[in-house]
């Protein structure tokens, strides 16, 4: 036998007339199964208990006082289903979950997505190409300079570079408040792009006009050798000027607009995807720009004799700055005009971290009052002060193996491209040193590398005159292999820190108490990142003033790096002993905080099926709700997949 709700759908019930339909009203019509007519119901009674004789089509007559019948055609729409668990299935899968609505893709990535990211790499890539070709350019001027040497460094890192920083960052923080962020970023780059403009074609042809040689060669005889540095500061000053925006761009440019940028328009999740990529985008750009390096500064042998071959490489390569910071700009147009709506980006409030603000006795409390937090300090303070007495010296001994700025240039060139490969490797095999020889390792092979290099290093200065007959059968001198190993030095501990030491350093946070943990870095920020990066130029300043010149202090700074050294290395081992401990606990309370939560759920689904299948079978409502049911939810959908794509 057929049920009755099959039977509804084969028969075509009758409808009143239309003078009869139009007093229904609106909802009459609606719905026909709600507001059936009175005797529509009878047909199927009379289905129900069919003769079994009658094998001719039903056909019922009604009284002539009624209108004549029309035949019933059920609407499409209606949402009629043989029973309640396809409903339900059917309900769901009309409503699309939010962010569901098939957003076009290119390798896996929403377009949306990729018009952010794509620009954004762009961006970077040019700012970094423009920071290797100014930071190596900025060392051949002022090492290379006539009455200047190596010496000037540690002295323009401390009495210059600082304060024109700080000065800057005020002048920036008060930009901030009176122009918006769009009008910040253009007023704040365009003058880095016209003074290296400038500079190469206005400022460096008038060197001889405006620099005060008589007046420094006075200052020197008067104050003796000891003051080079700081005389040398006054007698390039302009060279001193280019340095100190080099640097600027490099913690301005990159750390303020472009991350402030990018951290501006894209989202957690797209952060956590995409940033990694454009670290391996750095160095990427690293490699790139140290051949342009290359190319440009060797361009002195194509030109004839009595040209100034370095100021043709220079006007070259800034003018591929100034194009290339025209690039960036026109792509942060781009993005603000075209990619980012801003009608539509949510207003996100975030909550400050609870970082305080601890004075300098507050943080030398806390740096004293726990060995682990001091451990850590080492590390950081050893790192910066090393770093800066290698490479000064090396800089100092560079300029004695390459005097001319386009070998300097050259060889500058060559580095950043080695630079550039390592860094790239060691990124990619940092972490499976840390995931196969754990954390001990990989945090004592950044200060293995610079033990070793930097005693190769001061060995061959102080001690390379028995070794030329040896060095002389590989066609090289001792200053040409200090000059190598220094360099090695110089990428093997840079591409170490990146991939190897700041992971490291940042992982020794994990295991400490909460109160420690935000303690303990703000003490490091305040006190121990100032102390090593000013550090070491502080100590080279005393040499040199005490000493009399760099060279005269070389056997003393190496001995003052070896003791940092090992004291860097008797740290990570006083370190991993703390830190090992920590994280095993660490590890295991996080698996037993899984394994209760696993546990958990299978009780809760264990014991839910029962009730889950009871509830299933309690709620076959009648056909009338279910179908009301489905209809509301299907009027709702369109609204929520709107308010989702806006």
């Amino acid at each position: 036998m057929e049920s009755g709700l099959v039977a509804s759908h084969r028969l075509r019930l009758p409808l009143p007339s239309a003078a009869a339909s139009a007093g229904a009203g609106a909802g009459a019509r609606h719905h026909l199964l709600r507001h059936r007519h009175p005797l529509a119901a009878a047909p199927l009674r009379l289905l129900r208990h069919r003769h079994p004789l009658a094998a001719a089509p039903l056909r019922l007559s009604l009284p002539r006082h009624l209108p004549q019948p029309t035949p019933l055609r059920l609407p499409a729409a209606l949402p009629l289903r043989p029973s309640l668990p396809p409903l339900r299935a059917s309900a769901s899968a009309a409503a699309p979950a939010p962010g569901d609505d098939a957003a076009p893709k290119f390798l896996g990535v929403e377009t949306k997505t990729l018009k952010k990211i794509v620009p954004l790499g762009l961006m970077f890539f040019c700012i970094l190409f423009n920071y290797t070709i100014l930071r190596d350019t900025k060392d051949v001027l002022v090492v290379t300079a006539k009455g200047s040497s190596a010496e000037i460094i540690p002295f323009l890192k401390t009495w210059v570079n600082l304060p024109m920083a700080v000065g800057f960052m005020l002048l920036y923080t008060k930009l901030a408040d009176v122009l918006s962020k769009e009008a910040l970023f253009y007023a704040v780059i365009f003058p880095f792009i016209a003074f290296f403009g400038a500079f190469a074609y206005v400022l460096y042809p008038m060197r001889d006009a405006i620099h005060p040689t008589a007046l420094a060669d006075r200052l020197l005889a008067s104050l003796g050798p000891s003051f080079l540095g700081p005389v040398a500061i006054l007698r390039v000053w302009s060279f001193c000027l280019f340095y100190v925006m080099a640097e600027l761009w490099g913690s301005v440019v990159i750390s303020v607009l472009f991350w402030g940028f990018a951290n501006q328009i894209t989202t957690v999740e797209e952060a956590k995807e995409f940033y990694p990529l454009f670290g391996l985008g750095a160095n990427v750009a690293l490699i790139f720009s140290g051949r342009t390096v290359k190319y440009f500064s060797n361009m002195r042998k194509n030109l004839g004799p009595g040209v100034d071959g370095w100021a043709i490489s220079l006007k070259a390569m800034m003018s591929i700055v100034v194009i290339l910071g025209l690039v960036i700009t026109s792509i942060y147009w781009g993005v603000n005009r075209f990619v980012i709506d801003k009608s539509s980006m949510p207003v996100v409030e975030r909550k400050k971290k609870d970082k305080p603000k601890l004075s300098m006795g507050e943080s030398m409390k806390v740096l004293l009052s726990s060995r682990y937090v001091r451990d850590l300090a080492t590390l950081v303070v050893a790192y910066g002060i090393s770093i800066n007495l290698v490479e000064v010296t090396w800089k100092s001994k560079l300029k004695a193996q390459f005097p001319s700025p386009n070998e300097y240039s050259s060889f500058m060139g060559d580095f950043s491209t080695a630079t550039g490969i390592a860094t790239f490797t060691m990124m990619l095999l940092g972490r499976v040193i840390l995931r196969k020889f754990g954390w001990g390792v990989a945090a004592t092979i950044t200060p293995a590398v610079l033990l070793l290099t930097g005693v190769g290093f001061f060995s061959l200065i102080l001690f390379g005159e028995p070794l030329t007959p040896l060095m002389t059968q590989f066609g090289m001198t001792p200053l040409l292999a200090a000059v190598y190993v220094g360099a090695m030095q110089n990428i093997f501990s840079k591409s170490a820190k990146y991939s190897l030491f700041d992971p490291c350093k940042e992982m020794a946070y994990i295991p400490l108490d909460e109160d420690m943990k935000v303690k303990g870095k703000a003490a490091i920020d305040v006190v121990c990142n100032p102390l090593g990066k000013s550090g070491g130029a502080l100590i080279q300043q005393f040499m040199i003033l005490s000493f009399g010149s760099l060279a005269n202090s070389t056997p003393y700074l190496g001995g003052i790096l070896l003791v940092i050294v090992l004291a860097w290395l008797g740290a990570v081992r006083s370190l991993d002993s703390q830190f090992s401990p920590l994280a095993k606990q660490e590890l295991e309370r996080e698996k037993m905080l899984k394994a209760k939560t696993v546990e958990t759920t299978a009780q809760v689904v264990g014991t839910g099926n029962g009730s889950l299948q009871e509830s299933l079978g309690s709620e076959t409502p009648a056909n009338g709700s279910a179908i009301k049911e489905s209809q509301e939810t299907d009027s709702t959908t369109p609204e929520k997949s709107g308010q989702q794509s806006q």
